[in-house]
């Protein structure tokens, strides 16, 4: 181990270099919820690699250090899942949008009925955003 004479490190210089080290071994993902499209209400379930890592209400995000690799992200809210695979290197951060959506039947005549007991069918969408 090489010494160094003269200088000396400071606690800030060793949490830089710990910083610096923990990045270049890890990957890092979040996930927001901050979508205008997003209808803003009914929770958002999120699971990496089939384990749940929290709940998403409208305008929330949530940001994870994860292993580099390929994973496997799923986004529920209890009627409609989406899942997507991805692949994230050393260093890298990967960033997602997930959105509660009105679509197709949202604003039926059967779902406004069923509405008046709590809301009509929301759709997930899940991405990736570059």
């Amino acid at each position: 181990m090489p010494v160094l004479t003269g200088i000396e490190p400071t606690a800030r210089d060793l949490d830089d270099i710990v910083d610096h080290l923990r990045r270049s071994w890890t990957a890092t993902m979040t996930v927001r919820r901050q979508s205008g499209e997003d209808v803003g209400y009914r929770e958002i379930f999120v699971s990496l690699d089939g384990e749940r890592i929290g709940m998403l209400q409208h305008g929330d995000a949530m940001t994870r250090d994860i292993e580099p690799g390929t994973h496997r992200l799923q986004a529920h809210n209890t009627l409609f899942w989406k899942t997507l695979e991805f692949t994230v290197g050393a260093g890298e951060h990967a960033t997602f949008r997930a959105a509660n959506t009105a679509g197709w039947g949202t604003y039926s005549v059967w779902a406004l009925l069923i509405g008046f007991l709590g809301a009509g069918p929301l759709y997930v969408s899940l991405e990736r955003q570059t």
